[in-house]
């Protein structure tokens, strides 16, 4: 008999994954499980779930996520399924398809933005 306080099967294997300060990746990483980056990545990143970059992180490649929080660098297009979320210490250069965008006062934009229902990127 299963305990209602057990985890679900689905959210089993799902963790945070942390790429810290200091940290350069060299090489695509695909994840199911969130993402956390202070560090530089050089490669493309898949996130089934959220990505997270914080004011050091520096990716050149492109992003793909269901969700996207960005407050570091991005050199490459970021297609985000929901939202995207630049806050202001946010520089992206590269092309941005999402479903929903939230800009701060002071994120730096360059390139074209597509606008789309909800997990169409993901889901394909």
């Amino acid at each position: 008999m299963l305990n209602k306080n057990n985890k679900s099967d689905n959210n089993q294997g799902l963790a945070l994954n942390m790429i810290g300060t200091r940290t350069l990746v060299k090489g695509d990483i695909t994840s199911d499980g969130d993402l956390r980056v202070d560090g530089k990545i050089h490669g493309n990143v898949i996130s089934k779930s959220k990505i997270a970059l914080g004011a050091s992180a520096e990716i050149i490649g492109n992003t793909i996520a269901r969700s996207a929080d960005i407050s570091g660098k991005i050199d490459g297009d970021v297609e985000i399924a929901e939202t995207l979320f630049l806050r202001a210490t946010a520089k992206i250069n590269g092309n941005i398809k999402t479903a929903k965008i939230i800009i701060e006062s002071g994120a730096v934009f360059n390139g074209n933005c597509y606008m789309h229902k909800a997990n169409d990127i993901t889901d394909s």
